[in-house]
């Protein structure tokens, strides 16, 4: 995982100081931080403190993003319940503590914004409960959050991606086809396609844009 979330400080008037956390691949967050300018800091989103510690060092946010995810599939009869309790504490627990902490050190008018999945709209076969479990959890996340911090004008949205061509999900990878069969435009999202989505929503056009879904499938979900 490299980035498990990301955080832009304000200075002055302009975003000066990025900051992005991962809790593997610290080579690729590496190459990330020095393509980008930012500070990678390596923090386990499973771990509460640790996320809390790596958001309150960043002292005043004006934009948090938070993208951390994991999948799980199979038969809810025979996963072992750690295997589920993992992407419980990362999708849903590390969301819900990144953005109530992203609330306490925010500016007015902030931007927080949770990538989720179109996965919390739809279960496409069997063996997704648990995974569904936790997107659909995401949009309850998003919608309170939009609700408590809206009297400062910081919105809360969520972005829900379907497939989206990356090293978990790749775009000739085993389940491709079957997931392009049921698409209006079947193909992976590119990466960049799904930034433009959050740069809009990170951006001070979208000011009335808070507590939504902004779904990203290509029509895998209609």
């Amino acid at each position: 995982m490299i980035a498990a979330f990301l955080i832009f400080a304000a200075g002055g008037k302009g975003h000066r100081y990025i900051m992005l956390s991962y809790s593997g691949s610290a080579d690729a967050a590496a190459a990330i931080a020095a393509e980008t300018g930012a500070t990678a800091v390596q923090a386990d989103s499973a771990n509460r403190d640790e996320l809390v510690a790596a958001i309150v060092a960043a002292v005043a946010l004006d934009i948090m993003v938070i993208n951390a995810g994991v999948a799980i599939m199979g038969d809810p009869l025979k996963l072992d319940p750690d295997a589920v309790d993992r992407p419980i504490d990362i999708n849903v627990r590390a969301p819900y503590f990144a953005g109530v902490e992203a609330g306490r050190q925010m500016h007015d008018n902030g931007r927080i914004i949770i990538i989720g999945s179109v996965n919390g709209d739809r279960v496409p076969g069997a063996g997704f409960t648990a995974y569904a479990l936790s997107k659909s959890a995401v949009q309850g996340i998003g919608r309170g959050l939009a609700r408590d911090f809206g009297p400062r004008g910081i919105t809360v949205n969520v972005v829900q991606p379907g497939p989206v061509d990356t090293d978990m999900n790749p775009a000739e990878g085993p389940m491709a086809k079957r997931m392009h069969a049921s698409m209006a435009i079947p193909r992976h999202a590119h990466t960049d396609e799904v930034a433009a989505l959050v740069l809009y929503l990170a951006s001070p056009a979208a000011a009335m844009i808070t507590g939504t879904t902004q779904t990203i499938d290509g029509g895998l979900g209609i």
